[in-house]
């Protein structure tokens, strides 16, 4: 047996058959054809390690493709998704006013315009139970998402408005005149969720005097839990229906930078931080506020009142008897009743 090592390559090869060992000649003639196949075997390596590197540069591409694939279709899909719910969307303003009925009996215009997050699935319910509320008072609701409704003349022919999760900026200047004017002259103005919901606002009277503070972030994790909700003045009829604590089921609560009632505004409704989870300061914003934690609450506009509720996200909100007959009171109280 001789064996020849060469590299990473070892070759044996027998010798019986071939005869004792003669000279040196016939010796050297023998390796070098030993030699011979060493070479062979190493250049059949070399070649099966190219075409092993050629499919893995394949394979390694397909899935470098697979996966650009995936994050078109995944952004794709997601902003789509945004879109959808606002996001990436063009302010849209309306110059041309929708020609209004005649009205016989008190009027409610209920406001559902969005150039912000839309509240998809509670913006629609919403609007049903402010029907359903409206109409059980004997007065008439008119439903619209068009902001040229907001001018003097429009509004004149309403005894209070509803802004039913409105967002983002949604009046031109001149409409926002109009809606200020009317309150300030004895109008009233309902404000439910997202209609203070913003991180910011262009029309800083509305955030800094209407609502009387700017939303800093709700909770996110998880974002709807169950909370207790404290009624801030037992003697006050529009809460006197309400269990103290109210518990609240699964709902997003809203934070703020201020409490109102430094402002003089009268506190409805406060959060107990201890009944849910908080998450305190994050990149999302901040969902405590120190001390007292107002979620609803209201105050006179020159002549006119306003009234503002952080609560109803989500649509099974709206079917909630004690928050209903809440919504019924405040509608009275705003109309001046």
């Amino acid at each position: 047996m001789v064996s020849l090592q060469s590299g990473s390559v070892i070759v044996g090869a027998t010798l019986a058959g071939v005869g004792p060992l003669g000279s040196h000649d016939s010796r050297l003639a023998r390796c070098k054809r030993l030699l011979g196949v060493v070479t062979v075997l190493r250049d059949d390596t070399a070649i099966k390690s190219l075409i092993f590197g050629e499919y893995m540069m394949k394979w390694m591409k397909r899935v470098a493709v697979g996966v650009l694939i995936l994050l078109v279709v995944g952004a794709a899909f997601i902003y789509y998704q945004m879109r959808s719910n606002g996001f990436f969307v063009p302010d849209v303003y309306e110059s041309v006013a929708p020609v209004l009925p005649d009205f016989s009996q008190p009027a409610v215009l209920v406001f559902t315009k969005t150039n912000g997050f839309i509240h998809k699935e509670a913006i629609p319910v919403a609007k049903d139970i402010f029907t359903a509320l409206v109409e059980r008072e004997g007065w008439t609701v008119y439903h619209t998402d068009n902001g040229a409704v907001h001018s003097p003349e429009l509004l004149a022919k309403f005894d209070f408005v509803i802004w039913n999760n409105v967002s983002g900026d949604v009046l031109t200047l001149e409409q926002r005149k109009a809606l200020k004017r009317r309150l300030e002259n004895g109008g009233g103005w309902l404000g439910i969720h997202a209609s203070g919901g913003d991180p910011s606002y262009e029309w800083s009277w509305y955030a800094d005097t209407l609502i009387g503070a700017q939303f800093v972030g709700h909770t996110m994790r998880p974002q709807f839990q169950d909370a207790d909700l404290l009624i801030a003045d037992p003697s006050l009829a529009i809460t006197d229906h309400l269990p103290n604590p109210w518990n609240v089921k699964q709902e997003e609560w809203y934070a703020f930078d201020q409490n109102v009632r430094d402002k003089g505004y009268e506190i409805l409704l406060t959060l107990d931080e201890s009944s849910y989870k908080p998450n305190g300061e994050s990149w999302l914003g901040r969902d405590t506020m120190p001390g007292e934690h107002p979620i609803a609450w209201r105050h006179r506009v020159g002549k006119g009142r306003a009234l503002y509720s952080g609560i109803g996200h989500r649509a099974d909100t709206y079917h909630n008897a004690e928050y209903q007959a809440f919504l019924s009171k405040a509608m009275h109280w705003v109309r001046g009743q």
